[in-house]
């Protein structure tokens, strides 16, 4: 491990948010690189430490769902019945902003995505601040998005002054983008935390986006991200491993071990066939196969539904190109 500061003190890291730094903070979902959305040479920070391009812009989070009047021209009163239900919550909602929000948080669009983080720590640190938090996922841009302290540590090291530690994330993946199409209906941005089934009980059925874009208008839509260095194939583990060196191969699997693959180079994310425990599992399985001895990971799709479907979409975006997938 670095030798990151982890610590558990919420003062801290007022103080030093206070001061224009950057601090790693925990929510439900992963945790962030956090620094005042409010201040441009602050939010240069994030870019600078996690080396993330600026045309990608960033979630600002604040402490209720109040406070988002502050920040954007106008709430749509579906946004409001879905924030009334699901926040705070891992789901993020795409507005027009006000020009209090620098444009380098949002790239440059008139549009800044904002939420409510379900995490008690961060929910008090936000009420401490009195500014919003733009919070990327704390970690190198593209690689694998960090669930807990230690993990940030091990990724951003010194980077960083100071890191939150709020615990391990209860999520597991980001949350749930959402935004209004130009007929006025729901469309999901980025497949998140919140399922599309839940959205749906609420709004009927929604549209979602193709989401693999190169110059994304929100956070979390480019085609490669949250990759490890170990290349990763998604497709049918059997028929993958069935031609490889078994000792050097690791596996993602949905709810079963793979035969023929020592266990220790195997996650089986959920033995219960459980989607929450998948999702929450996810990151840290892929950060634990790419510390290990081997050469590829193969990693099987789970069903698509539920939380399934945001595990998929990270599982694409971390999915080596250069592979052949079957």
């Amino acid at each position: 491990m670095s030798d990151a500061f982890i610590g558990t003190s919420i003062d801290i890291a007022a103080t030093l948010l206070k001061k224009g730094e950057a601090v790693a903070i925990p929510t439900e979902t992963v945790y962030g690189l956090a620094a005042n959305a409010l201040d441009t040479r602050a939010v240069a920070k994030i870019f600078s430490i996690k080396q993330r391009p600026t045309f990608d812009p960033l979630i600002i989070h604040v402490a209720d769902f109040d406070k988002v009047v502050d920040y954007v021209k106008e709430i749509p009163e579906i946004f409001k019945k879905l924030a009334a239900k699901y926040t705070p919550g891992p789901v993020t909602f795409l507005m027009k902003k006000k020009d209090i929000i620098p444009d380098i948080v949002t790239a440059g669009s008139p549009y800044v995505a904002i939420r409510i983080p379900n995490h008690p720590v961060t929910l008090e640190l936000l009420k401490k601040v009195e500014f919003p938090l733009a919070a990327p996922s704390a970690n190198p841009f593209g690689y694998i998005s960090p669930t807990t302290a230690e993990h940030v540590a091990d990724q951003l090291g010194s980077k960083v002054y100071y890191i939150l530690d709020g615990g391990s994330c209860d999520v597991g993946v980001e949350s749930t983008i959402l935004a209004l199409d130009e007929n006025g209906e729901v469309e999901v941005l980025r497949k998140g935390g919140l399922s599309i089934e839940a959205i749906e009980k609420e709004t009927g059925t929604v549209t979602v986006r193709d989401t693999s874009v190169s110059n994304p208008e929100a956070p979390g839509m480019l085609t490669s991200h949250y990759a490890p260095r170990v290349p990763l194939v998604l497709g049918d583990i059997h028929t993958l491993s069935a031609a490889s060196n078994s000792n050097r191969t690791g596996i993602i699997a949905f709810s079963n071990f793979l035969p023929g693959i020592p266990t220790k180079h195997q996650i089986v994310l959920s033995p219960s066939g459980n989607f929450t425990d998948a999702a929450r599992n996810l990151f840290a399985g892929m950060r634990y196969l790419d510390n290990c001895d081997i050469d590829v990971i193969f990693a099987e799709p789970v069903p698509e539904s539920d939380l399934g479907i945001a595990i998929n979409d990270r599982l694409r975006r971390a999915a080596h190109r250069d592979h052949p997938v079957t």
